[in-house]
């Protein structure tokens, strides 16, 4: 007889929750300002996070508001779209928008009152938060491949597909959010849930997907769940689909049993077939993940304990036939689609750089509203990237000066005037309000990459692609473990630093120091830039290097001041 699993909290709340109702209406309605800590669980399935202000906090007051996620499959919007984001901000959030690493907006600062008018602000456009965050399928990312060939559109096609088959079928969310309708009696024993594919308790833990063009790996798609690479022949006639299973980038700096893992080689499998594959894998991971242990709830768990030919084996069997070998293609790299680029149709499209993804007005630098101003004024097409920037596409030829009339206007520069070590850094939000932050990274990104810019240029390696990534907590959400440099918080403004990963995301970097203060992290990193400049070897990359080369040991007084 098996040994009963003793669930987690998280799962017994799953299974009360009544397809994700919860409390919410009766907590939403109240006169607090928060959501009890059950609710809270819940919300996050709805695209919320509750948070507080750390730099308005006083003692044990909290200043609480939320973080709202919306879930825009492959970061494609209209200009409406985009426009009425822009007023959300302004009218209900703290004045912000955010592009995060998957593809999508965070609003920041919106207050317990105004929620239900901000989700049915961001519903009225056809869009939705829910299953942005919580233990689903999350926001699906694909290849920002913009309208230069018929490809982005099968890609997005089929991206939009799976996240609209694997958004959970509760109507919670309008219930709470928006009409207010309830649709059963409100007693546990009278209800059934409707997640005919999900069940009342979800998934074990959140579940990310991805689909790359291949040779195009600014999805990160080894650090998927399931990454999927789209396979064209000629005349762009997709041939199908590699499958990845088992990336993920979270761990905790204090339990070795966790840890980032890049995903492992499946199989491959022709585009009538992908859908049911792809279901087939989360079946699996829903039936067989930790609901015990959240710390190991992850697929890449599982996969890393069963190894790989076990779980294709369960996959295979569900399916009721084999996948065909994994096939050959082509070396990966990150592409930022920066700069003016012709699109299939004779337009053209831009990519802006936007520092950690946030659209803001800041002194003379007005992100925000000159990018308002061309979308009011020309119309385009929005695609938000994986690497925190936006593209603006279907722009005519006569219309391209005044589009940089207008953002110069707003102070803002096109990506060729910054330095490949700014362009290609990346970092989460962190402090003051994500509650998992242990240290800085959003608000001091800014400083520390310009200081290792100056390095960078002093020492010659200008024209060299090192991807310095920094986040506040060991969770990994500006995905630090695949860079060349990632930073990553650890204690009260202290870090670990890990080396070696590689721009194209195909492979894990190494941890180097632990515990450095924030303000050796330039003087930590340039003697291994100085040495990579002197032993470079047909021109190797950063991570080539350090890879072939072992890292320097900590040395005595190191770790003493440690």
């Amino acid at each position: 007889m098996d040994k009963e699993i003793k669930l987690s909290k998280e799962e017994k709340l799953k299974a009360a929750s009544r397809d994700l109702r919860g409390d919410l209406v009766e907590e939403l309605h109240n006169e607090q300002a928060s959501f009890s800590k059950d609710s809270c669980n819940l919300l996050k399935f709805h695209g919320l996070y509750q948070q507080d202000d750390r730099d308005t906090r006083k003692g044990k007051n909290k200043d609480y508001s939320f973080m709202i996620r919306c879930r825009i499959p492959g970061g494609g919007l209209s200009a409406e779209q985009y426009l009425v984001h822009d007023r959300i901000a302004d009218d209900h959030a703290n004045g912000t928008l955010r592009i995060t690493t998957r593809q999508t907006f965070q609003f920041h600062g919106v207050i317990k009152q105004q929620l239900s008018e901000t989700l049915s602000a961001i519903n009225d456009l056809l869009l939705t938060t829910m299953a942005a965050c919580g233990d689903v399928v999350r926001n699906v990312m694909y290849s920002p491949v913009p309208a230069v060939s018929a490809r982005q559109d099968i890609i997005q096609k089929y991206a939009e597909e799976i996240s609209d088959k694997l958004l959970p079928k509760t109507r919670a969310f309008h219930e709470v959010w928006i009409d207010g309708e309830k649709v059963f009696s409100g007693k546990q024993e009278d209800y059934k849930s409707v997640e005919t594919f999900y069940g009342p308790t979800y998934l074990p833990r959140k579940f990310k997907i991805g689909i790359a063009e291949a040779g195009d790996n600014s999805i990160d798609v080894y650090t998927q769940d399931i990454g999927l690479v789209a396979l064209f022949g000629e005349d762009d006639k997709l041939e199908g689909f590699n499958v990845i299973a088992g990336g993920g980038l979270g761990m905790n700096h204090k339990k070795s049993d966790t840890f980032p893992r890049l995903g492992d080689h499946m199989g491959f499998i022709t585009e009538d077939r992908l859908y049911e594959v792809v279901e087939t894998i989360v079946s699996v991971q829903r039936d067989h993940g930790d609901r015990s242990n959240r710390k190991q709830a992850r697929m890449k768990y599982l996969i890393h304990n069963w190894g790989i030919d076990k779980f294709r084996d369960e996959v295979e069997s569900r399916l009721g036939y084999e996948l065909q070998p994994f096939l050959p293609m082509p070396e990966f790299e990150l592409k930022l689609y920066h700069g003016w680029h012709r699109q299939q149709d004779g337009r053209w499209f831009l990519g802006l750089f936007i520092e950690n993804g946030r659209i803001k007005n800041d002194g003379d630098l007005r992100i925000k509203d000159g990018l308002k101003a061309v979308i009011t004024t020309h119309q385009p097409g929005i695609q938000l990237t994986p690497n925190q920037d936006i593209i603006l596409t279907d722009i005519k030829e006569e219309d391209r000066e005044s589009v940089e009339d207008i953002l110069n206007g707003h102070g803002l520069s096109l990506p060729d005037t910054y330095s490949n070590a700014v362009r290609f850094s990346m970092a989460c939000p962190a402090m003051p309000t994500c509650g998992l932050a242990i240290t800085e990274s959003e608000r001091v990104m800014p400083q520390i990459i310009r200081e290792i810019e100056h390095e960078i240029e002093s020492i010659g390696l200008q024209d060299e692609t090192i991807t310095v990534r920094m986040t506040g907590c060991p969770n990994g959400c500006a995905r630090p473990y695949v860079a060349d440099i990632g930073f990553v918080g650890q204690s009260l403004e202290k870090y670990s630093v890990f080396i070696g990963g590689a721009s194209s995301g195909t492979h894990l970097n190494t941890l180097y120091r632990e515990l450095v203060p924030f303000n050796e992290l330039t003087s930590t990193i340039r003697p291994l830039l100085e040495q990579f400049k002197a032993e470079q070897k047909n021109g190797e990359t950063f991570s080539e290097y350090w890879r072939r080369t072992e890292l320097p040991t900590a040395d005595a007084e190191f770790i003493q001041n440690k």
